[in-house]
């Protein structure tokens, strides 16, 4: 799993396990999807481009760098949206596109309802942000789509994730890279990731 990265740090293992407690509220449990997330992505882009820029200090003139490729952000409805502010703190000037997809109780297969892309793409690099890498469908067609966009360098966020889901995007997308707090045991026969932590959306806005 070489383009695969689970992160070892112990703040994100510490809030991750608070985020698992089934008796996390929903208000905590919004809140530390949006620390992890942060967290996630400060790794995720550590290999963005940037270029030399003009700055003054109270002190003198130096040399600086700032980003130069535009960063989309692109939660997966309705889960993804608790990530995007937690990342959006760390990057004020990235902008936000939303995908909607919703999985099919009966085939576990994605099916697409909201997307609101421009013709052209808007940004150099996008990424994807969804709480739970489970059988990899809502994933895979999310980056279909931002393929077809044209987006050229895509990667996946996501807090955890199942091999079922991580060996689903290895196979349709084995370019785009797969950051995750956590890899678990496995999906259970409804789909849902063991131990996991629940339904993601249910348990940030309170409808479980």
């Amino acid at each position: 799993m070489s383009n695969v990265y689970e992160s070892r740090h112990p703040l994100v293992a510490h809030k991750l396990s608070r985020l698992r407690d089934k008796r996390t509220e929903p208000k905590k449990f919004r809140e530390l999807v949006q620390e992890i997330a942060a967290m996630m992505a400060y790794e995720a882009t550590s290999d963005l481009a940037t270029v030399e820029c003009d700055l003054e200090t109270p002190l003198a003139k130096i040399k600086g760098r700032e980003l130069q490729e535009k960063i989309g952000l692109v939660p997966i409805l309705r889960a993804g949206l608790g990530m995007v502010e937690g990342i959006w703190e760390l990057m004020p000037q990235a902008e936000v596109w939303h995908i909607g997809l919703y999985r099919d109780e009966q085939t576990l297969r994605p099916v697409e309802y909201y997307n609101k892309l421009p013709t052209e793409p808007t940004v150099s690099v996008c990424l994807i942000l969804d709480p739970m890498l489970a059988t990899g469908g809502s994933a895979t067609a999310t980056v279909d789509v931002l393929k077809r966009w044209g987006v050229k360098k895509i990667k996946f966020v996501g807090l955890i994730g199942a091999p079922e889901g991580i060996a689903a995007m290895q196979a349709a997308h084995p370019d785009v890279d797969i950051y995750l707090a956590a890899i678990d045991s496995h999906l259970n026969e409804k789909g849902y990731i063991v131990p996991g932590l629940g339904d993601a959306g249910d348990r940030q806005f309170g409808t479980a």
